[in-house]
């Protein structure tokens, strides 16, 4: 009993497994279809996506194309090569005729000339776009207007020959396809010409750049020979014009810097020098040697070269004359000798003050003394001096020395007393 028990558990088990397996096959089988049908919606917009752009591009193309349909450029272009054709067509009909008219044989001619006409021209294209010689592009020309010439001469001849004309109507039809013969290559020479000048200056920005190298070559002519130089000695094209110019400009002005000489650098040293120095905020004179200086430099009592004293004069001492008095005496008196004046120089104790400043040639340079000349003038001239009176102005007056070296004395002085006076204490204890 229990085995048909156990056979039908494994039977259910067995089942239910296959109902799970069927469940997820049937889960894995929509997910594939619903990740083919995001792709494929994914790829149809974005198809439609390109479709929208690719429109939108040729109508911005078109717009562009219409808009630059009437350009100064694109007028100029189109009716250039508008009426050379219609030269062309009116010029190479009359010539056929013209040489038909002699031989039949005669008709590859017109087409060679008209044809060497154009072939010269667009040989002066391909010469202007080769940047070739001048004598090459001048060589077409004139073979052009060889050709242009022959042929304009025929068509003249052609026009007068047309029956059925007055003689003006026969002239002026003559003039009229000589014209259009010579219109077409003149008209696509010119159209050259432009072209070549249009793409020579670059506009604006090329006219700047070759105002520039112009400008600066005439500046700075010796930097442009040493250019040329390195461009010419180096293999074409591996040394651009704008390295050689650095290489040039460091050797002749010896500074990687473009613009700078040593000159330059010299001048802005000195501007940035006295730029600080007058930011710096000013500051009285201390310095004690440049005030003895100024001191010395002055006329002062102290100068050891003075004017010379004046000399006197002793004069005889006058005698009183009585009032309302003979000057004479009655009695006869005996003449006396007259006394020579004595002359001596006058004695000045204090020699005389200078006038005016005395040039410093006129000088005496004063000798510097040392320290230790000072120190025993100073000890002379304060030997009965008492401590308090030990001064920087005092000892400066007396000693007659700068404000820095009376207070370097008066220091010493004390110091030295102090000294003294413990030490006469310690022999007295």
């Amino acid at each position: 009993m229990s085995a048909d028990l156990d056979y039908r558990a494994e039977r259910r088990a067995d089942g239910a497994a296959a109902a799970e397996q069927r469940r997820l096959d049937a889960q894995a089988a929509d997910e594939r279809r619903a990740e083919r049908t995001r792709a494929a919606d994914e790829r149809a917009a974005r198809l439609q996506e390109q479709g929208r752009a690719e429109q939108i591009r040729r109508r911005t193309e078109r717009a562009e194309r219409r808009a630059q349909a009437f350009t100064p450029r694109s007028v100029y272009r189109t009716g250039t090569l508008a009426l050379v054709i219609a030269s062309g067509l009116a010029s190479l009909p009359a010539q056929v005729l013209h040489f038909v008219g002699i031989s039949p044989m005669l008709l590859p001619l017109p087409l060679a000339l008209e044809g060497a006409a154009w072939v010269m021209a667009a040989g002066v294209a391909y010469a202007d776009a080769r940047a070739l010689p001048g004598w090459v592009r001048w060589l077409l020309r004139t073979l052009v207007l060889f050709a242009a010439g022959f042929a304009a001469s025929i068509n003249y001849r052609y026009g007068l020959s047309l029956k059925g004309l007055s003689s003006s109507d026969a002239s002026t039809a003559g003039i009229g396809l000589a014209a259009v013969t010579l219109l077409g290559p003149g008209l696509f020479e010119i159209r050259q010409w432009v072209s070549t000048l249009a793409a020579a200056e670059g506009g604006s920005e090329g006219r700047a750049q070759r105002r520039h190298a112009r400008t600066r070559r005439r500046h700075h002519r010796p930097v442009a020979k040493v250019t040329d130089r390195l461009l010419s000695a180096a293999p074409h094209g591996s040394v651009s014009f704008e390295d050689a110019w650095a290489r040039a400009w460091e050797i002749h002005t010896g500074t990687d810097e473009h613009g700078m000489t040593p000159d330059l650098h010299r001048r802005a040293v000195k501007s940035a020098t006295e730029l600080a120095a007058a930011r710096l905020p000013t500051k009285p004179d201390t310095n004690p040697k440049k005030t003895t200086d100024l001191i010395t430099c002055r006329s002062m009592s102290d100068l050891r070269q003075s004017a010379p004293a004046p000399t006197a004069v002793r004069l005889p001492r006058p005698v009183p004359v009585g009032f309302l008095k003979p000057t004479q005496d009655s009695k006869p008196t005996t003449p006396r000798k007259p006394t020579a004046a004595r002359v001596s120089a006058a004695q000045s104790a204090r020699p005389r003050r200078a006038t005016g400043r005395v040039p410093a040639v006129a000088r005496t340079p004063r000798r510097v003394r040392t320290t230790d000349e000072l120190l025993t003038e100073a000890r002379k001239a304060t030997a009965d001096w008492s401590t308090d009176q030990l001064t920087a102005d005092a000892i400066r007056k007396a000693v007659r020395t700068s404000a820095s070296n009376g207070r370097m004395l008066r220091d010493t002085l004390r110091a030295e007393r102090t000294t003294s006076a413990t030490s006469t204490q310690g022999e007295a204890a």
